[in-house]
């Protein structure tokens, strides 16, 4: 089992920054961490991903250039830092561990284990 713990969200301005933190606790494999986001009254969508290693990262296309994923493997944290943010960036944002290799980072399906998610808004 595995507890995902999000923390960092919070209300900024557009043009502003956060850092998003994942803790996990538990019989944590070594496999590929997730972030993704859910805005309000819409589906969960992708924002990035990252492998065990820290080589290997995945972004969504209206991120790239703007969000950062990395990893502190000693500490087991994940971090999202978070530039340049729009309105649009607004939602819940959630972390997620698999049982194993995935296929697919970009696929929410792939992950079985989720954080309860931190809240972001990005006022205009």
């Amino acid at each position: 089992q595995v507890t995902l713990v999000e923390s960092g969200g919070g209300l900024v301005q557009t043009g502003g920054s956060l850092r998003l933190s994942c803790v996990a606790s538990g019989t944590f494999s070594s496999y590929t961490t997730g972030w993704f986001r859910r805005p309000s009254g819409q589906e969960r969508e992708f924002v990035a991903a990252i492998g065990w290693s820290g080589a290997s990262k995945y972004y969504a296309d209206s991120v790239k250039g703007r969000f950062t994923i990395s990893r502190d493997k000693d500490r087991n944290i994940v971090y999202l830092e978070m530039n340049s943010l729009k309105p649009e960036d607004t939602a819940v944002y959630d972390c997620a561990a698999p049982r194993t290799v995935v296929a697919d980072p970009r696929d929410p399906n792939e992950y079985a284990f989720w954080g309860q998610g931190t809240q972001v808004t990005v006022s205009s």
